[in-house]
């Protein structure tokens, strides 16, 4: 039975979805070889309460580094308490969300305990010989299927929305502290503050709803029907990149492999073709309704929904139908 791990990221004691799509792939991985529970890893300082959170899942153990030298992250110190534990437990998979800060350290990670490094994977299969794994390259505009060779534990990070958080199992899994070397964290970083975004920038990374413009929308005058249909659903209205290109939109709402990556619960596509660097950053969503004039679009190849017809009559339509739904 294989032992397989996740190291769920949290900040000021907040987890975001994408380490509980972490803990998603890190079950399915376990149930897939095995079936055996994952154990997860939570580090930092004061995180009782996000670690009780991680513990409601169905785990072998979730293991807490809890030390104020791991209040605010630098790779040196996360390296340090996750080096030494992966030496002493030799974990067969490390799953972690592929986000910024996993790019940053995950790679040094891998050179300190010589473990393989599988980044941003979007799933994995069965194959001769052992797993094979699904991961996007040249910008996401080809999948590449890749087999990990040799032995020892493998880094793998999972691309936001390739595992739905929704589809954690729940549980009960005991707390175990984890022992920190203050010796073994190298403070290699002096980390002067954090800037959140401006407040006109939006990170739809956290929307459950989404309406997303492209190209066939027509222009910025014509976008009001959009923003009626994200009012009444509560949504974030998002778009392609020939609209943020064109200027109708600004850039922190663009979707896709040169923006951002998101999984919401629903995500309305309209006027969008689906050009592959637009659907690898929104085909994680739950729910996906594609509205545009072309049958043949590749946007409906992905959509459980879909409408064929003139977008600036079945937008009203549905806003009206909405409405009326909701009294």
């Amino acid at each position: 039975m294989a032992k397989i791990w996740v190291v769920v990221q949290q900040r000021e004691g907040q987890l975001p979805r994408i380490s509980w799509e972490a803990v998603a792939a890190a079950q399915k991985l376990a149930a897939h070889l095995g079936g055996g529970k994952p154990e997860a890893f939570v580090l930092g300082a004061g995180i009782g309460l996000a670690a009780a959170e991680v513990a409601k899942a169905d785990l072998a153990a979730v293991h807490v580094a809890d030390d104020e030298a791991l209040r605010t992250y630098t790779p040196g110190g996360t390296i340090g308490v996750l080096a030494a534990a992966i030496r002493a437990g030799r974990p067969d998979y490390v799953i972690f969300p592929h986000t910024y800060q996993s790019v940053d350290f995950v790679p040094r990670l891998a050179q300190e305990t010589e473990s393989g490094l599988l980044p941003e994977v979007t799933g994995f299969a069965a194959g001769d010989g052992g797993l094979v794994w699904t991961r996007p390259i040249l910008g996401g505009k080809l999948q590449s299927k890749v087999k990990v060779k040799g032995e020892g534990t493998v880094l793998v990070s999972v691309q936001s929305g390739a595992f739905p958080a929704d589809g954690v199992i729940k549980g009960e899994a005991p707390l175990q502290p984890l022992a920190v070397d203050p010796a073994g964290l190298r403070a290699d970083r002096e980390i002067l503050g954090y800037e959140e975004v401006a407040g006109e920038k939006v990170d739809l990374t956290k929307a459950d709803f989404i309406v997303a413009a492209g190209r066939g929308v027509g222009g910025a005058d014509k976008m009001g029907p959009l923003e009626e249909l994200a009012k009444v659903l509560g949504a974030e209205i998002a778009a392609s990149r020939p609209v943020i290109d064109g200027g109708w939109l600004p850039r922190d709402r663009q979707i896709g492999s040169s923006g951002q990556t998101v999984a919401p619960r629903l995500y309305v596509a309209v006027g969008i073709s689906g050009a592959i660097q637009h659907l690898v950053g929104m085909k994680g969503s739950s729910v996906i309704v594609a509205i545009n004039k072309d049958p043949g679009a590749p946007i409906f190849s992905v959509a459980q929904y879909g409408i064929v017809g003139d977008l600036h009559e079945v937008v009203p339509a549905l806003t009206a139908a909405i409405q009326a739904a909701k009294g």
